[in-house]
């Protein structure tokens, strides 16, 4: 692995880190970023790859004004709501 080089005031968080007993040493809390890093990396290609798929499927099937989606909504609500005795 080759050498990392933090800022002073990255240096003295994770010197504080491993003070605080949270890490076994500095190079263990720059392997937790860079997984943080990797998860957020993973995330926001999922969320691309879910707008990308909800894009193709309005393109296919066609898009919902705002008052369709209301009164969709409506609807639903009035379908699950008790009717009153």
């Amino acid at each position: 692995m080759d050498q990392v080089t933090l800022t002073p005031e990255l240096e003295q968080f994770a010197t504080e880190a491993v003070a605080a007993g949270r890490y076994r040493d500095v190079g263990a809390v720059v392997q937790a970023g860079v997984e943080l890093l990797r998860q957020h990396d993973a995330a926001r290609a999922a969320l691309l790859e879910s707008v990308l798929a909800a894009q193709a499927e309005g393109d296919r099937d066609g898009y919902l004004t705002a008052d369709e989606v209301a009164a969709r909504v409506r609807a639903t609500i009035a379908r699950r709501s008790p009717t009153p005795t």
